[in-house]
């Protein structure tokens, strides 16, 4: 399979350069810029990017380059920041701004560009909107690459050395704001690196299957099913490969919407014969909640209750003779990008923990066959599975699901007036075709009365 490396140099944006070229058909993973040119190459790119950042080129604590990565024989585009460090490390000359360019700029090629097939914008003299976003800028190219763009307020707004197949955009094309920035990926993967797209949800599935059968052997996997989209589509997958392997454990904690259990539940075991456990847990859940207003104390009890159930329930599994080694998560990519950070613990977006405590207390390992996707290939991966769309594209529901939509105290008449509620809210969003539309709609309970 093909493969892009990139390379992060800290902007915010660089998880949608991952998705550009997944979008053109080609896989893509992100590593931190701290990498080593060895590492790169034990993961035998067609073609590496380097993204923008923050730091200014040059700088006693800004990020590098390992010139090793430029020897490796593969094409190298520099986006922002990785244009700057291009010129830097190969002897161009840098001017920094006196004030930094942020928004929407015009850009005119001004020489032929393997990066500007295609795009009737740029001929004849044209122009194209992209959008800027950097506060130093290349003054003069180094040594062998040539001019091929330009802004009004850039003189070099790209270059290109073709001989040596590594390319330089001061903008970002990987944002919606650059018109041609689609295009422009795209030429780079198939023009330039002569990349062939095979990265499809259909060959991820058939991969994973495969991998997933190799991993678990004759051993059996437990995963917690919470009706979300993610541990649903992970317990489809895993039922394809492995079966009756796979042990489903759903918890009806009480705090669930309308119907939410059985319609998950039923469509899982109509649909798919998953050896599924459902567990009802609400008496037990409520009279832990019983006289909690406070939402973080609501979170913990909540939390600590379904790790208990949820020990419990694998210990009857393991104790009935099937060999558990395996505890299956919902791991997506965006959750181990965020998780490191080539600055360091207090760079890293957010610390992930997927099913928190389990894995060391239940000394199982771990399998996470999604962390390779983002939440749409998510969804594409289960519809190539079957799964319905009112499975995929239900709303996101939290942990401790009504509990915390329910301000005060939780009590049995005050959920029932919450999910009566909310199946309103959802009835009138499909209704209006608004479901669809926004990332989620519900209802809020306050200790409130009013006439």
């Amino acid at each position: 399979m093909s493969k892009v490396v990139i390379l992060d140099y800290g902007s915010q944006v660089t998880q949608l350069i991952a998705r550009r070229v997944r979008e053109a058909g080609v896989y893509s993973e992100i590593h931190p810029c701290i990498v080593s040119a060895q590492d790169v190459a034990a993961l035998h790119p067609d073609a590496v990017i380097l993204s923008g950042g923050p730091a200014s080129v040059g700088e006693a604590d800004s990020p590098g380059l390992d010139m090793g990565i430029l020897k490796l024989g593969v094409p190298v585009l520099g986006i922002c920041y990785g244009m700057q460090l291009l010129a830097h490390v190969l002897g161009g000359e840098l001017a920094q701004s006196q004030t930094r360019e942020y928004g929407p700029a015009d850009f005119e090629a001004t020489a032929d560009c393997a990066l500007w097939n295609g795009i009737e914008s740029l001929k004849d003299g044209g122009s194209s909107r992209v959008w800027m976003s950097h506060g130093d800028k290349v003054k003069s190219p180094p040594p062998g690459f040539e001019v091929a763009g330009r802004t009004a307020t850039l003189d070099v707004a790209a270059m290109c050395d073709a001989g040596r197949r590594i390319y330089a955009l001061q903008f970002h094309p990987e944002v919606h704001h650059s018109e041609c920035g689609a295009q422009i990926i795209r030429n780079f993967l198939f023009d330039v690196a002569g990349i062939t797209p095979d990265w499809s949800m259909s060959s991820f599935v058939d991969n994973a299957i495969s991998r997933v059968r190799k991993a678990v052997g004759q051993s059996h996997v437990i995963c917690a099913l919470s009706g979300g989209v993610d541990s649903t589509v992970v317990a489809v997958l895993l039922n394809k490969a492995i079966g009756k392997q796979l042990h489903c454990i759903f918890v009806d904690n009480g705090l669930l919407r309308q119907n939410e259990g059985e319609e998950v539940v039923g469509f899982l075991t109509k649909h798919f014969d998953l050896n599924l456990k459902y567990v009802q847990a609400s008496e037990h859940f409520l009279g832990l909640l019983a006289g909690v207003d406070d939402p973080e104390r609501k979170r913990k009890i909540i939390g600590h209750a379904f790790i208990d159930i949820f020990e419990k329930e694998a210990s009857l599994i393991k104790a009935a003779g099937n060999d558990v080694k395996f505890l299956a998560q919902g791991t997506l990519y965006p959750d181990v990008i965020e998780s490191v950070s080539f600055k360091g613990p207090s760079a890293v977006i957010k610390s992930h923990h997927n099913v928190s405590g389990l894995p060391e207390k239940m000394n199982m390992q771990l399998i996470e066959p999604l962390r390779e996707l983002f939440k749409d290939e998510v969804r594409a991966v289960g519809a190539e599975l079957g799964i319905a769309e009112s499975i995929l594209w239900r709303h996101p529901f939290p942990g401790p699901g009504l509990a915390i939509r329910i301000i005060g105290q939780v009590t049995r008449e005050r959920l029932q007036i919450l999910r009566l509620a909310d199946a309103i809210v959802q009835e009138e969003l499909r209704s209006s075709g608004w479901y669809g539309k926004v990332w989620q709609g519900f209802s809020v309970l306050l200790p409130l009365k009013t006439v």
